[in-house]
């Protein structure tokens, strides 16, 4: 994907978002985030956008602490979260393709810009499950290519750092398989940070996981059961991720 499709899915997505919080509304509780209100949803994300921004927009180079969310609730915080979206929108969408910020994920598109046009593409697509959970609503469908390419994020990005959780005393292999774009992922779990490899490697998996890129998305961003038909062999590694993989 270019950086010109992420910015129209972070515009859609973020639209979609601040619609469907307002319908829940800001005390609704968010099942897929346990201790979360709608409120506290609007406060992560918008700070999560306003963060972004400045990095582009300043050329940050060094890591810095996300900004405080203002105390506001209903009409007031829907109103700030909107603005703060809009506002990286934007920011991305004028930034000189050459900016030069941090960025902090081990693998990544070939620019900084890109990199956040990713980055925050997908964080307020999960996050725009995060508002329909609250609203119990069937959740709004991803185009494959998309679905696809927040599953390489997670996979080779978010679980390749130190800090992931997902860990195992003993080697286990998982094949993740989209049946609808092709795309297939090898994950070597140890008590190391997960190792993923792109492709099917041919040899014996412990566990696979075969299902649409969307299903493979919202599952493995733990954003609906990963579990059921789509789920083949040995049954523990999935249990593993269900257990540790949250970010």
């Amino acid at each position: 994907m270019d950086i010109d499709e992420y910015l129209k899915t972070l515009g859609r997505e973020g639209e979609l978002l601040a619609d469907v919080a307002e319908r829940a509304g800001t005390e609704a509780l968010v099942p897929t985030c346990p201790q979360w209100r709608v409120a506290d949803l609007l406060r992560h994300t918008g700070s999560v956008h306003r963060w972004a921004a400045a990095f582009v927009g300043d050329a940050i180079v060094e890591p810095v602490p996300f900004p405080d969310a203002p105390e506001l609730a209903g009409a007031e915080l829907l109103a700030w979260f909107r603005e703060g979206h809009a506002e990286l929108v934007r920011t991305l969408a004028e930034a000189p393709a050459e900016v030069q910020c941090w960025t902090f994920l081990p693998t990544a598109p070939p620019s900084p810009l890109a990199f956040w046009a990713r980055r925050q593409a997908h964080e307020t697509a999960v996050h725009r499950l995060d508002a329909e959970a609250a609203l119990g609503v069937e959740f709004s469908a991803f185009e494959p290519e998309f679905a696809e390419d927040g599953v390489d994020e997670l996979l080779t990005g978010f679980h390749a750092r130190p800090r992931s959780r997902v860990r195992s005393p003993e080697p286990r292999v998982i094949r993740v398989r989209a049946v609808d774009t092709g795309a297939v992922w090898t994950v070597h779990l140890s008590a190391e940070p997960p190792r993923t490899v792109t492709g099917d490697l041919g040899g014996p998996v412990d566990c696979e996981l075969t299902g649409t890129a969307a299903w493979l998305y919202t599952a493995l961003w733990n954003r609906t059961p990963l579990a059921g038909p789509g789920v083949t062999g040995d049954p523990e590694p999935a249990r593993l991720w269900r257990e540790t993989a949250g970010i």
